[in-house]
């Protein structure tokens, strides 16, 4: 079996262009003259048949549309068997509302991801008869699909934007923000929307995986603050960035990773603009900017 990816949304939250924002980036997309890209999500396969999403974008019912591996293939006869969260983020979870057609498939999270939807009745209208939620303790392998080991393990985060209290903790380790493992015969995949930090735990787990899908949400720390549209830095929204002395380029350099990509790219970033000097170095370190329609194979 050979693992197959597909990135079905390769922007964070609020894609390109996002609906209320004229940024350098939204304006050129709308102009058509850098792509347009929807909500991070990603779909993966052992064996071209049988397929798994992770994470559930609110754009997932386009991102469906675009990609024939996922189309049906009778009445209602989809190759979907199973969608993953990797935490509560709005922008992972409500595409699961799209999914509620009664189609059989497993919903894999952590028991605290699985209690934050549980305590919203909206996501009731996954029908229970029909979708399975399955709870998967930490650092625990468990079958995803034929011939697709997952294990989930804790990464630096915080818990999502609707959840935040007074005090925010950014760097938590625990069940909220997780990576995955993705195992076939012949390869290791990381899957890693949204990290804070790389600690030594997470260094060493990475170290010689084949392909890396890796949380790319700002260019720099300080990115929504000098583009005039908020307060907050990368690390207050428990993102790592890709420069500076913490940032990912610097971070990841030396971990012997075959092939590193970047997901989950906020509309501001200018690694976006194809032409962008930011995009070049990052290039030039070994990374990849993803996406929307991107398949990949190790």
């Amino acid at each position: 079996m050979s693992f197959r990816a597909h990135i079905l949304g390769a922007a964070a939250g609020g894609g390109l262009p996002q609906w209320n924002c004229g940024c350098r980036n939204c304006t050129l997309a709308r102009a058509g003259d850098i792509p347009s890209q929807t909500q991070s999500s990603l779909a993966v396969s052992a064996d071209g048949q049988t397929w798994a999403i992770l994470n559930a974008s609110p754009d997932i019912r386009h991102q469906l549309s675009c990609t024939p591996a996922l189309f049906p293939t009778g009445l209602r006869d989809c190759p979907l068997r199973a969608v993953l969260v990797t935490n509560g983020d709005i922008d992972h979870v409500a595409g699961l509302l799209t999914l509620r057609e009664m189609q059989e498939f497993t919903l894999f999270a952590t028991a605290g991801i699985h209690d934050v939807l549980a305590q919203n009745p909206v996501f009731d209208a996954l029908n229970a008869n029909v979708v399975t939620r399955s709870a998967i303790d930490l650092d625990r392998a468990f079958d995803l699909l034929p011939g697709l080991t997952a294990t989930l393990f804790p990464v630096p985060g915080k818990v999502p934007l609707y959840m935040e209290g007074e005090t925010v903790e950014t760097d938590v380790i625990g069940d909220q923000t997780v990576g995955v493992e993705l195992v076939t015969d012949d390869t290791r995949t990381l899957y890693i929307p949204g990290c804070a930090m790389l600690n030594d735990d997470l260094r060493a787990r990475l170290r010689g995986a084949d392909l890396l899908f890796f949380d790319g949400t700002l260019w720099r720390d300080d990115e929504m603050i000098t583009e005039g549209l908020g307060q907050k830095t990368g690390q207050r929204m428990g993102h790592m960035s890709m420069s500076g002395p913490e940032g990912s380029l610097a971070a990841f350099d030396g971990l012997g990773i075959t092939r590193k990509i970047y997901v989950h790219m906020n509309n501001t970033n200018p690694v976006l603009r194809p032409d962008s000097d930011e995009r070049a170095r990052a290039e030039a370190a070994g990374w990849t900017i993803g996406q929307d329609g991107m398949e990949i194979t190790p």
